[in-house]
């Protein structure tokens, strides 16, 4: 399969999630890609690694290395890769730009190979869902990166392929971030956790991996209504 085929097939998808497009999904698709709206999210998130965690050792240990994840995915993404391939995004393309549908005109001032949205979001959910360890919590936030990405396709902002090597990129880095938090949280916590039915295998409260479960569907509840009352 040579570069020209990669991207017809790039385009042909593109163009499906794209091109599906009308007045309520261009506002859902807005609020759902704007970090703001996930606020409630990773402060749910902050709350379920203080409530479970002993020391201020453990929960620094654990915020460093989601800092660690998005600093790593962020630089890679934004300081090295994009400026060094400089693909177009499908809204600046100059071959594509006029048969994609942009909302809002935005297209974009940066490139587009990689996606730092993928990377970012997958980092950070493939880092907690090893952390908590919790088959539900998994897949809230297995989906909750992947509605990001695909936001990034409605919106014009990516190509599927720069997702997928986003996607992957994120995938190595939470794990080998979590690899650097299980090595370290040996160094400064020798208590074994009690598990129970009331705790994931990890050692995480269920009520509390609960409340984070909740905080994510109302976000998505939260952006749907507002989306109908802007549409």
């Amino acid at each position: 399969m040579d570069l020209q085929t990669v991207i017809d097939i790039d385009r042909q998808i593109l163009g499906l999630v794209n091109g599906a497009h009308n007045a309520f999904l261009d506002s859902l698709m807005v609020i759902l890609t704007s970090g703001l709206t996930w606020v409630p999210l990773y402060i749910a998130l902050l709350y379920l690694v203080i409530k479970n965690n002993e020391s201020m050792a453990q929960i620094g240990l654990i915020v460093g290395c989601c800092a660690l994840c998005f600093f790593i995915t962020e630089f890679v993404t934004e300081g090295l890769v994009k400026p060094a391939v400089a693909r177009p995004r499908p809204g600046n393309d100059p071959e594509w730009m006029y048969m994609v549908h942009v909302v809002n005109n935005r297209r974009g001032l940066d490139y587009s190979f990689f996606s730092a949205h993928a990377a970012n979001t997958f980092g950070i959910a493939v880092f907690f869902c090893l952390l908590v360890r919790d088959t539900v919590f998994s897949w809230l936030m297995v989906t909750w990166s992947l509605v990001n990405c695909y936001t990034r396709l409605y919106l014009a902002m990516h190509y599927p392929s720069d997702i997928l090597v986003g996607l992957a990129f994120g995938a190595s880095v939470g794990a080998l971030v979590y690899l650097v938090y299980f090595l370290a949280y040996r160094q400064i916590s020798t208590k074994q956790k009690y598990v129970s039915s009331q705790y994931s295998s990890s050692g995480y409260n269920i009520e509390d991996v609960d409340v984070v479960a909740c905080v994510l569907v109302f976000s998505y509840f939260a952006a749907i209504v507002v989306s109908l009352l802007m549409h």
